[in-house]
């Protein structure tokens, strides 16, 4: 952020309500504390049978249903087709969304049908490359879960796949055209924490469902899963039930916290900040309690180092995540600055400014006689160090989204939607994926290798 982005010109754009603050009127109240509703206009159009944008999910577990659910409350699409390798989760789609849907165990079916117009892939990390080069090649649009890739390679060919065939590509990491998101964005380029200086990520659970011990259906045999197609092209094993409803517990087909959670919080950052990403990273970490066969750490403690940029000074992140949280959980994204700090989630921002203490206290000035104290006091006021305006810009601002808001998840994919149909950029495209999940990604590449990583986050390769 250049100089005129910080605390004086944030503070003239708070004084005339710009959109920085909507709503301020106590903005230069001493320690001002507020809240202000977001908003968000939608365009909501009534859409004939033959204007739908006909939708097929492949991969129908947690996540995909999940993402199904958002898209459908999107006027005009219509749900046509779902694919999955487990017989039980084909039935439970029907549950869901109709008996009169097309349901298969093999996703070239879908792509083969010329009435769908896109596709949800909602697989397995290790399948989504795949399935979404040859899904833009069969002339579908897409929408694929993060992490885009499993390894950072693989995005490159994401990438040129798209742009040979022209089709949009929405990468799902669905808190990113969050109203929480959109104000933060704003909020930073208008200066409101000044130079951002670190951030701080974390994330805490304790139960083994957030710790990735799904159930295993009672009907699950070789009958009803079809596990050789699952395994693809990791390495083959014996029919195991846990690898394949518990896939994220291994690296064969997952990608552990970081390609399941950092890159949540590198879409968001590297969106607020407009930044390509870090270059550098350093983890640590271990599996200290879930050791029921997996082999990615339940405890995971990297630290990222981001270079500086015409939109940001050099900074360092700190992404925490820890399985066995006895506290009980919780989490939090925060951006810290040299003049404020952002608590940013999908739904809400606060942005708290603190008092800069230029001036020395009792704690230092206690080894002098009282005569030099009384020097040294007179000498820092004449340095003017502390101005009423920093004195009173500091406080507390929250904005927070109606009850009524559809969420991060409903904008994400209406976002993919009136894409679709206008022909328009999405918020998240491979490009951009590549950046979160490369990044992401390093923090595995880390913690195997026992050393720091490099990596080019302009080119978007490892060094």
């Amino acid at each position: 952020m250049g100089k005129d982005n910080t605390r004086r010109s944030f503070l003239k754009k708070a004084t005339l309500g710009s959109a920085a603050f909507t709503s301020a009127p106590y903005i230069l109240a001493s320690s001002y504390q507020q809240k202000i509703s977001l908003t968000r206009d939608y365009t909501f159009e009534d859409y004939s049978k033959n204007d739908q944008i006909n939708l097929g999910l492949i991969g129908c577990g947690i996540q995909g249903i999940y993402d199904t659910t958002s898209a459908l409350q999107v006027n005009g699409v219509k749900l046509v087709a779902v694919c999955d390798l487990y017989t039980g989760r084909l039935d439970r789609a029907k549950e869901l969304w109709g008996k009169d849907i097309f349901v298969t165990r093999d996703y070239r079916q879908l792509l083969d049908r010329n009435d769908i117009d896109a596709v949800i892939v909602a697989t397995p990390d290790h399948w989504h490359k795949k399935i979404t080069i040859e899904a833009m090649n069969a002339g579908k649009a897409v929408y694929c879960e993060k992490p885009m890739v499993q390894h950072w390679e693989e995005g490159h060919e994401i990438i040129s796949a798209q742009k040979s065939t022209g089709k949009i590509c929405q990468v799902g990491s669905q808190g990113m055209s969050s109203l929480g998101n959109e104000k933060a964005k704003q909020l930073y380029e208008d200066g409101a924490i000044g130079e951002i200086v670190m951030l701080d990520f974390f994330n805490d659970r304790y139960s083994a469902e957030g710790a990735w011990q799904y159930p295993i259906p009672p009907d699950a045999n070789p009958d009803t899963v079809d596990f050789d197609t699952f395994l693809g092209r990791a390495p083959k094993v014996p029919f195991e039930l846990k690898r394949f409803f518990r896939w994220r517990n291994y690296r064969d087909y997952g990608t552990g916290v970081a390609g399941d959670l950092f890159v949540h919080a590198f879409s968001t950052l590297n969106h607020i900040i407009s930044s390509n990403g870090p270059n550098k990273a350093m983890a640590t970490g271990g599996l200290r309690y879930w050791k029921d066969g997996r082999d990615v750490p339940d405890v995971s403690i990297t630290l990222y180092d981001y270079p500086k940029t015409d939109t940001h000074a050099a900074f360092n992140a700190a992404f925490r995540i820890n399985f066995i949280a006895g506290s009980g959980g919780g989490g939090g994204f925060k951006l810290i600055g040299t003049e404020g700090e952002m608590e940013v989630g999908q739904n809400s921002v606060k942005l708290k400014r603190s008092k800069l203490g230029m001036i020395p206290g009792g704690y230092s000035m206690i080894a002098y006689t009282e005569a030099t104290q009384e020097k040294i006091r007179q000498g820092y006021t004449a340095q003017n160090l502390e101005t009423r305006e920093s004195n009173l810009s500091t406080g507390e601002t929250i904005w927070e989204a109606p009850e009524e808001y559809k969420g991060g998840h409903y904008d994400h994919f209406y976002n993919f939607f009136q894409s679709i149909r206008n022909d328009k950029k999405v918020i998240e495209d491979p490009t951009f994926g590549l950046r979160a999940a490369g990044a992401a990604l390093l923090a595995n590449e880390s913690y195997y290798q026992k050393k720091p990583v490099l990596w080019n986050p302009d080119t978007m390769r490892k060094i």
